[in-house]
């Protein structure tokens, strides 16, 4: 019998086909974007366990949300402690952060991470079991500027990797007192129309009502409409503050549309909160958001200071792409292909390989003893730029005969002058 992947989750693969999503070239590409794109801007690397004790989320994320309540992968373990694997990542690299006393280094903590989360979903597109996430997260700093600099940076690795057509949505929740005003409000609304409401929305009028805001179903939408507005809520400073981060945006020439009914998943949200859809995918158009989630180090016992971060879905940022027919860098082939003859040339050209290697040159040999032939079939399948055949006759030679696997044509070249010639600007960029 075989035994297959479970339900929801994939493999990535050396695959080097451009349509498919799941090919590990077009994973490193899009993490390499990322990476850079953090250290650009100031963000260090963070790695925290897959699994933590299963109260961190339920503390930080909130026990009414889908998540917690319905999604998160949860056991017991040896030690009868109520675990569970990683469902998303900032009350993660809180933990951390208060652990290890970060709030106490010179200067704020702005970091990031390139981690598998996971959920138990229903499985279909764009939604997976295991998912990844490039995020980040920053500490204490409280200002316009900070939220408007982690919109840029999920925006400028959008563009990075080469997506089009994304469009960004802003929203404010305000403050804790502005928030609850709110939400008393709209229940009071909504009790009126309880029954006509979805399920799913019915279950959140009692658990976690600003959620039904971001309702899909056309009956709650059209009984929204008439709906209290967040913004009639907030003080003049709160309007203040959004204001200013849409100023921001704007001077970097970064577009966005305000949508008072965006409020994100998680109960920890508050202040500006942001979203990024592209319509590449259908309906799960949502690719990316975040938002500021002041008073959450509190909360889970450390200090308090402020905090504002986004994560981005790396399978739906790749399949967006795909979608497109966007470029992306072609896998790396190698420079040179060494097709030794017999043992001695083996040895010979295994020494050879390891001091071209030593040179930062992409080379490869024959390892299997395959007949010329068959070496040279393998050559072109991994698009080699020149091969070399070396037997008994060019051992002891001070010059090796290398090919132009493009061409055909074949040149002698000096061993001493080998490394100098595969990194010639007109033989290998």
């Amino acid at each position: 019998m075989t035994i297959a992947a479970p339900p929801g989750v994939f493999d990535v693969l050396p695959d080097a086909s451009p349509e498919n999503w799941r090919s590990s070239y077009l994973w490193i590409y899009v993490e390499t974007i990322a990476r850079q794109l953090a250290t650009l801007f100031g963000y260090q690397e963070i790695r925290t366990p897959m699994f933590e004790r299963q109260e961190l989320f339920q503390r930080g994320v909130g026990d009414n949300t889908d998540i917690v309540s319905k999604e998160m992968y949860t056991f017991i373990d040896r030690g009868n402690r109520a675990m569970a694997l990683r469902p998303e990542g900032t009350a993660s690299v809180i933990r951390a952060y208060i652990e290890h006393r970060l709030d106490q280094q010179p200067s704020q903590q702005k970091l990031f991470y390139i981690a598998p989360m996971f959920r138990y979903e229903r499985s279909q597109s764009g939604r997976y079991r295991q998912h990844h996430q490039f995020g980040v997260e920053v500490f204490g700093a409280r200002s316009p500027a900070q939220d408007a600099e982690v919109i840029d940076l999920l925006h400028s690795f959008y563009k990075g990797v080469g997506l089009k057509n994304i469009e960004f949505y802003l929203n404010t929740l305000g403050a804790v007192e502005s928030r609850t005003a709110f939400r008393s409000a709209l229940v009071q609304y909504l009790e009126k129309f309880s029954n006509a409401l979805s399920e799913d929305s019915q279950r959140r009028l009692t658990t976690n009502p600003l959620r039904i805001l971001d309702s899909k179903e056309a009956k709650d939408q059209e009984i929204l409409a008439e709906a209290p507005s967040l913004y009639d809520f907030l003080t003049a400073d709160e309007k203040i503050y959004f204001e200013s981060v849409c100023q921001l945006l704007e001077a970097i020439g970064i577009s966005y549309k305000v949508n008072p009914k965006l409020v994100r998943g998680l109960d920890y949200y508050n202040g500006v909160v942001f979203e990024a859809t592209s319509d590449a995918l259908g309906a799960q158009n949502s690719i990316g958001g975040g938002g500021r989630y002041d008073g959450l180090v509190k909360l889970l016992g450390g200090p308090d200071v402020p905090s504002c971060g986004f994560g981005a879905g790396l399978e739906r940022v790749i399949q967006t792409l795909l979608a497109q027919q966007g470029t992306t860098t072609a896998p790396p082939c190698p420079d040179i292909y060494l097709v030794p003859l017999g043992d001695e040339a083996r040895s010979y050209c295994f020494k050879l390989l390891h001091r071209i290697r030593q040179k930062n040159i992409l080379a490869q040999m024959d390892l299997a003893g395959r007949k010329i032939g068959k070496a040279m079939q393998h050559a072109n399948t991994l698009k080699a730029k020149y091969s070399v055949v070396i037997g008994d006759n060019e051992l002891g030679k001070a010059f090796l005969s290398i090919k132009d696997m493009a061409t055909g044509t074949t040149e002698d070249v000096a061993l001493d002058n080998l490394e100098e010639y595969l990194k010639s600007s007109s033989k290998i960029p």
